[in-house]
């Protein structure tokens, strides 16, 4: 291990490695990372810029997209610029505070896009099972009271978790086999026992991200159980069609998600680059595809860009 600088009982630098065993491909999937970024980026941009300009979008089901695509923004920019860097060589240290500062982020913006997407399904919901009330249930105010409730939870959850990594002691360890900074792989380098934080981590994903999949489950059941009920077939598909979008965002935001935070904490026998690999994936994947969802499946938000950039 690596013994650099190291102030009281924290390391004042972590070096990240990448990705272990698969140096030789640092350059090539450093390549597909800066695409995937550059997509992720132009293709968000793009769509919250259709949202903000085109009035016709200005209802709750595309201002809560707005946001999601805020989310995506800020999350893909929060890990990919660092991860480039260490394939490249360019940096591979981060300071400690820098580094807890970028877990924070990370988590604390993934569990804000959990909620967004639950509040989507909110959306879904009311305008498909009871859409009379749909404009005096999601008013403005009302959206705004979400947002707000979105990120006090996602600071709630996520202070506690700096706290408990700068209580730890280190001993000088500080090489770290990533390309970010994520809360198990820097408490995985503490000298001393991390059982309150993997079960910190373990309570925390279930009561936020784990409640918010199960929440919208239940929504998508009653969507059906309301849709089965009614006698037209082309109600059928209309209303499915608008929910197509939501669900393949759904779909890619949580199966990568969970599959990779189970992994990191019960798949000792799959190999860590594996595990690495598809934690850096699931912070690009979806932020690339969801404009590209949304843009192609969705008739308004396809109709509002050619509007807006054809001015």
């Amino acid at each position: 291990m690596s013994v650099l600088n190291y102030t009281s009982s924290h390391p004042a630098t972590f070096v990240l490695l990448g990705i272990p065993g698969m140096e030789q491909a640092h350059v090539w999937l450093s390549i597909s990372f800066c695409v995937m970024y550059v997509v992720a980026l132009l293709g968000n941009s793009a769509l919250l810029f259709t949202i903000i300009t085109e009035p016709s979008l200005h209802v709750p089901m595309y201002i809560f997209l707005s946001m999601l695509t805020v989310a995506d923004l800020l999350l893909s920019t929060t890990v990919v610029p660092k991860t480039l860097s260490v394939f490249w060589s360019l940096s591979k240290e981060i300071s400690f505070n820098g580094c807890l500062t970028q877990m924070f982020f990370i988590d604390f913006i993934f569990i804000t896009e959990s909620a967004i997407l639950l509040a989507m399904a909110f959306d879904r919901y009311v305008a498909i099972c009871d859409p009379l009330r749909y404009t005096t249930v999601l008013t403005h105010s009302v959206i705004r009271k979400i947002a707000v409730a979105a990120l006090t939870r996602s600071f709630c959850i996520m202070l506690p978790d700096v706290f408990l990594l700068k209580r730890l002691h280190y001993c000088g360890h500080n090489i770290m086999p990533h390309t970010y900074c994520e809360h198990i792989g820097v408490a995985t380098l503490a000298c001393e026992d991390i059982t309150v934080n993997i079960w910190y981590g373990l309570a925390t994903g279930f009561l936020s991200a784990g409640l918010d999949a199960i929440f919208i489950a239940v929504s998508y059941a009653c969507i059906l159980r309301s849709l089965f009920r009614l006698p037209s077939q082309g109600v059928h598909l209309k209303a499915l069609n608008t929910c197509g979008s939501h669900i393949c965002v759904i779909l890619m935001f949580y199966t990568p998600a969970f599959f990779s935070w189970g992994t990191q904490r019960f798949g000792h026998r799959i190999p860590r680059h594996t595990l690495i690999l598809l934690a850096n994936l699931y912070v690009v994947i979806p932020p690339m595809l969801n404009p590209i969802i949304y843009g192609v499946r969705s008739k308004q938000v396809w109709q509002g860009a050619i509007h807006v950039f054809s001015r």
